[in-house]
């Protein structure tokens, strides 16, 4: 494809696009094409193969789910319009899965009736189907999409836990075999529910989510992610009214005051669904919107200046804690500070030293965004903050589906317990799009080897004569052993190595005419752009060591 729709953005989906991997049919409904469908072949195999290699069971379960099952854990009602929904002709409703957390849980409450059934884990690849509100990036939001998602089930919440260990570390097992850098973070549960979550996050620019996360192992999403506080060793000082005439901004306030930033609380006040609220932050930080929105609410906005006026006595910019009567949240670093300063609530006034819980009262909690540089909570070391694609998640459910859906098993003393359940969703399609997101240059996609749709490429400069047959004579030798791509197109020389590139196979075997004539080809490498002249006598031997 020469010209790319407008609607493709991001270098993933322009590359799938252009290089004939996929094609749109629909908004957020794309067809897989022969070298795309074999790059996804590509990542279910591995996946599947280390799934086996576990134990794990693999079933197909249906993508159209009655509404019983679903209305049995609530979430018909739950979900809200991302969940697919339609009639049969009999006027009975159905859903397209977006999970299959219910179904999974149905089969194997019908099979599961002892202890001595347990442990298992089932997994499926499988077609999901969520009626995503703006599909975009191509795969990666889309509104039908493959995932891979695994069920596991325990006797008791010990085995129900190792399990989760078990996936979390396979997960770990199929990003390495995928050649996929991603970074394991804490997560929220979301829909899913559960007790605990990670998400398995690649590290790229396409990104719709921020993650944290440190050498040492630890990482969280930015919803979730916190920092190592250290206190400030200060006597506390009484309270002092200083003038601020005209100053309202933190970066003004403290030039005048000659204090850093970190020294100053602001003070945001909201209009909630249940009256007025403030918000606390530190000076040099600024509250996370996420974070927020699961503390205020959604509906929460910004008061007006009328507003602060009447809830705090003074203008805009000179608002701080001290006396003021509405509920106060505060980040978790205010309440490590010493001698703070922030707004007295009147004009051209601040008020400096102030201390908590001396001279204001708040509820404390994880509201601020964290910068990269901050120290990580686990070893004091530079976080990193980074834009990422979600391509897994893992959660620890304990009894939530299973005694809804009536999954339980007699236990050794005869005792009918609900199983203790585990689940693990990896995005099939995504990863594809992953893997070109995190390997790709201007000139096209970069495979990493075992990724590619082929292991290598054959490519004569010529349509016609001696270096075409003799590309034909490697093709069918090469073929025995390899996956090839051989392009036989009757087009120029140049269209063939653009689109090469384009497509980014990692091995290339260029045939020339003064190749035919010295008895030489040509061994090109997509990643490094290496070249190596090699007999064509020896090229059978010798292409072992490109691949």
């Amino acid at each position: 494809m020469k010209e790319v729709p407008s609607d493709a953005v991001t270098p993933s989906h322009i590359l799938m696009l252009r290089s004939g991997m996929i094609r749109k049919l629909a908004s957020g409904i794309y067809e897989w094409l022969p070298l795309g469908k074999k790059a996804l072949n590509r990542v279910e195999k591995v996946i599947r193969d280390l799934h086996d290699v576990e134990g794990c069971l693999e079933v197909l379960l249906p993508a159209l789910l009655p509404k019983s099952l679903w209305e049995q854990t609530g979430r018909w009602g739950e979900y809200g319009a991302e969940l697919m929904r339609l009639k049969d002709r009999q006027g009975r409703e159905f859903c397209l899965a977006p999970t299959h957390e219910e179904a999974i849980t149905e089969l194997a409450g019908n099979y599961i009736k002892s202890y001595k059934d347990l442990p298992k884990t089932f997994y499926q690849i499988q077609t999901k189907y969520r009626d995503e509100i703006r599909p975009r990036f191509g795969v990666m939001r889309a509104r039908e999409f493959i995932m891979k998602d695994a069920y596991s089930f325990d006797a008791d919440e010990q085995g129900a836990g190792l399990s989760y260990d078990r996936m979390f570390a396979l997960y770990k097992k199929i990003c390495a075999a995928l050649s996929l850098e991603a970074v394991p973070v804490i997560a929220k549960t979301g829909l899913i529910g559960g007790t605990k979550s990670h998400e398995f996050m690649a590290p790229s620019d396409e990104g719709e989510e921020e993650l944290v996360y440190c050498g040492c192992g630890w990482g969280a999403n930015q919803e979730l992610a916190y920092s190592k506080i250290s206190s400030v060793k200060e006597e506390p000082l009484p309270l002092e009214e200083v003038s601020t005439p005209g100053v309202r901004t933190v970066e003004e306030v403290s030039a005048f005051l000659k204090l850093p930033a970190e020294k100053f609380i602001k003070t945001l006040i909201y209009r909630t669904a249940d009256g007025f609220a403030c918000v606390l932050v530190r000076g040099d930080h600024s509250a996370d919107p996420a974070k927020l929105r699961s503390i205020i609410g959604d509906d929460a906005r910004l008061a007006d200046e009328k507003e602060i006026e009447e809830i705090t006595g003074g203008p805009l910019g000179f608002s701080g804690p001290v006396g003021l009567k509405i509920k106060a949240y505060a980040d978790n670093t205010i309440k490590y500070g010493c001698n703070m300063v922030s707004g007295a609530n009147k004009k051209d006034a601040h008020i400096k030293n102030i201390n908590c819980p001396r001279d204001f009262q708040a509820e404390f909690m994880n509201i601020r965004t964290v910068k990269a540089g901050d120290p990580c909570p686990e070893c004091g070391k530079p976080l990193v903050v980074a834009r990422g694609i979600e391509i897994g998640h893992t959660f620890y459910l304990g009894t939530k589906y299973s005694e809804k859906l009536k999954a339980s098993f007699t236990d050794k003393a005869g005792k009918d317990l609900p199983i203790v359940m585990g689940c693990y969703g990896i995005g099939v399609s995504r990863i594809v799009a992953a893997l070109i997101s995190q390997n790709h240059d201007d000139k096209g996609i970069i495979w990493p080897r075992g990724m590619a749709p082929y292991q290598i490429e054959i490519i004569a400069a010529s349509s016609t004569g001696p270096a075409m047959e003799k590309a034909e004579e490697i093709y069918k030798a090469l073929a025995e052993k390899y996956e090839v791509l051989f392009d036989d197109r009757d087009v120029s020389a140049g269209i063939k190595f653009k689109d090469a590139d384009l497509i980014g196979i990692p091995v290339r075997i260029v045939l020339g005419p003064r190749g035919m004539k010295t008895g030489e080809c040509e061994i090109q490498s997509r990643a490094d752009g290496k070249t190596e002249a090699v007999k064509l006598d020896k090229l059978l031997e010798k292409i072992s060591d490109f691949t």
